[in-house]
């Protein structure tokens, strides 16, 4: 059995060979600590965020798009390999070698890291592990032609990393990866939400915040919502009402640390591709590509088309998973 995995901060995604996409879940185990047990994995896990008595922890194994956690990710590598392979016969599952695995990475990933990640796959159950950098899973992923001698450009924003790299002749020419993405968005709105209204808010409030009313560029109709959590002041439960505009403003220091790193790898790219970028446009992958507004603004920025890709949170692990065996 071949399996591409996009190992991500926020998500996990499991790719067969054959079958496509067949798990996608997020990266959250629960662990009762007294005991050292795993009680919960991915979405069952999520829902315990900011639940959990004292004894029990909802972690997020990995940090950055690298693993924080080694033995929690072991945990969860190995719960979704053996989920992937319970669809299969009890007799083929008796007989069959373990799983061949490819994992994706951050670009600019160190090699104690990367060890790590093939470690803990092994630990898991994988007979072999192989790894692919991140930008080059999500430009296959999109569909751009990264053999050919042309230039693509990918931007994949991630939970935990934002990877931009320019591709050509199957290799990346110029790279950036940077640890802000969606998580780091969700911090910049909790620390707004705690400073002007004095309510302290959980991750999952961020989280849906950021994708019920938060943009990068101004919009036409701006949007507002209701927003529960707890008062600064008197530390009981409140409601406020947040806007789109306020969120942007929240927004606004990560964002221009990403539009700074396009620009940046702009800047070093050879001239030739330049102009196969300026044709083709700047792709936009991973969840952070969803945030309203952002292709808009890179566009307005760089002077590039920024285009989103057909299924910016699917592209990594379609990508990784046509890697396999390659």
């Amino acid at each position: 059995m071949e399996i591409g995995i996009d190992l991500g901060t926020a998500n996990v995604l499991v790719n067969v060979k054959g079958k496509g996409i067949v798990l996608r879940e997020p990266s959250v185990v629960a662990k009762d600590m007294n005991t050292g047990k795993v009680l919960a994995v991915g979405e069952e896990a999520r829902q315990m965020l900011g639940k959990t008595p004292a004894h029990i922890q909802a972690i997020r194994p990995l940090r950055d798009g690298v693993i924080a956690d080694f033995e929690v990710t072991e945990a969860m590598l190995s719960y979704f390999i053996k989920k992937v392979m319970k669809d299969r016969s009890w007799f083929s599952s008796l007989f069959a070698p373990k799983p061949f695995v490819t994992i994706c990475v951050p670009a600019e990933i160190t090699s104690v890291e990367e060890r790590a990640v093939k470690d803990a796959a092994k630990l898991a159950g994988a007979r072999a592990v192989e790894i692919v950098e991140e930008p080059m899973a999500a430009a296959i992923g999109a569909g751009l032609p990264i053999d050919g001698p042309s230039g693509s450009m990918v931007v994949d924003i991630g939970g935990g990393t934002t990877d931009v790299a320019v591709i050509s002749l199957g290799g990346i020419v110029v790279s950036q990866s940077l640890r802000v993405a969606g998580n780091k968005l969700d911090e910049a709105i909790t620390r707004y939400i705690r400073r002007v209204h004095n309510l302290t808010i959980g991750e999952r409030t961020a989280e849906e915040i950021k994708i019920k009313v938060g943009s990068a560029y101004k919009l036409e109709q701006e949007l507002a919502m209701e927003i529960r959590g707890r008062d600064l002041i008197n530390g009981l439960p409140k409601t406020v009402k947040v806007t789109s505009e306020e969120i942007r403003e929240a927004l606004g220091e990560p964002i221009g640390a990403i539009v700074e790193a396009v620009k940046g790898v702009l800047e070093k790219t050879p001239p030739e591709l330049s102009a196969d970028i300026i044709d083709r446009g700047v792709i936009l992958t991973g969840g952070g590509a969803l945030l309203r507004g952002l292709d808009r603004l890179l566009s307005e920025v760089t002077g590039v088309p920024a285009i989103i890709a057909e299924d910016p949170l699917s592209c990594v692990a379609l990508g990784t998973g046509m890697r396999i065996r390659v």
